[in-house]
């Protein structure tokens, strides 16, 4: 039987995105078990309600107030499972905040995530972007994930093949997936661990000597993205705004005759991913903004609310700098948030 919920009305969102956008929901739910859900989809009241899924807010920018309804996942939940003979299995609901759920596999004794350190956001989120950061990706470590199909009403358990991830994308961002919603992930995580130090900036830190472990390597990560990036809690931000494009061998050969310093990236089908922030950078955004909305001084891949922003200006400013970057370099960069 569905759960009893309780709906909140006309709530304010300034503190569920880490952009620190100021607007509101029609409707709100916090959702404390998969079972307010079925209920939410089949109550009269509520079914034919527009409905948004948020996390940690960490990739989304509200562009205006959601007339419909927020649901809020809050499901809670951490536990090693079974072993394999070559994993440990660790599962985590997807409410979980994503970088307390690192800290606590590595306080397992449980290597493998420490590259994802200090991510902003949930559990729930991570495949759906397949988030990534010095040198890993979700898709490396993922085993499977259990969703709920509000078009069935039914929960499954999707595996990565089914989750059909890409560079920054997966199922979940695409029109057949876009309506499921995550409610645990289930990891595998290497019982022969090794660091993965092949990013250049995290082997060079000067505290990874010798045979790091996988604490050591996930403070190292740490401190370079405290250097590097601004705190949400302090500057609001959703982290990398733009994604690195990707584009041919060839189109990548004709930009490094014009732009010897091009920072790029070969990748195994040929193509070569460009730096964002590099093609940003040279195109003078490091620094500036366009009212409350700025590109962060120190990483021209983050756009910051300097206090006060409204989504319009954040949109404003991310089409400024899309414009500057296409008409010098012939690259569209697309944005890495979802806008609502």
């Amino acid at each position: 039987m569905p759960a009893p919920f309780s709906v909140l009305h006309q709530f304010p969102l300034q503190s569920l995105n880490t952009f620190g956008i100021a607007a509101s929901a029609r409707a709100y739910l916090r959702v404390t078990e998969k079972e307010q859900l079925l209920g939410v989809y089949v109550d009269g009241a509520w079914a034919t309600l527009p409905k948004l899924v948020l996390g940690g807010g960490s990739n989304v920018l509200l562009t205006g107030d959601f007339d419909g309804l927020v649901l809020h996942i809050a499901l809670q939940g951490r536990e090693v499972l079974e072993d394999t003979q070559q994993h440990y299995l660790v599962r985590a609901a997807a409410g979980e905040n994503w970088h307390a759920f690192v800290q606590w596999t590595l306080a397992q004794g449980v290597g493998g995530l420490e590259n994802l350190s200090l991510i902003p956001g949930t559990v729930g989120a991570a495949p759906i972007q397949n988030i990534g950061a010095y040198g890993l990706e979700i898709k490396d470590v993922f085993h499977r994930a259990t969703v709920f199909d509000p078009c069935s009403g039914e929960t499954r358990v999707m595996e990565a093949a089914a989750c059909r991830f890409g560079y920054r994308d997966s199922v979940f961002k695409r029109e057949e997936g876009r309506h499921l919603i995550i409610l645990d992930v289930t990891f595998a995580l290497p019982k022969q661990w090794q660091p993965n130090l092949r990013y250049a900036e995290l082997a060079a830190e000067p505290s990874l000597t010798g045979t790091p472990t996988p604490q050591q390597v996930a403070d190292a990560v740490i401190a370079i993205r405290r250097r590097k990036l601004p705190d949400p809690a302090v500057i609001g931000n959703a982290g990398s705004f733009f994604k690195n494009p990707v584009v041919s061998g060839a189109q990548c050969a004709a930009l490094l005759e014009r732009f010897p310093a091009l920072v790029h990236h070969a990748q195994p089908d040929g193509s070569e991913k460009l730096a964002a922030g590099w093609l940003i950078d040279q195109c003078g955004w490091k620094g500036r903004s366009l009212g409350a909305a700025g590109v962060y001084p120190k990483q021209a891949l983050v756009l910051v609310n300097n206090g006060g922003a409204s989504g319009a200006e954040v949109v404003a400013l991310a089409k400024a700098i899309q414009a500057d970057v296409q008409a010098r370099y012939g690259v569209l960069l697309e944005p890495e948030p979802v806008f609502i």
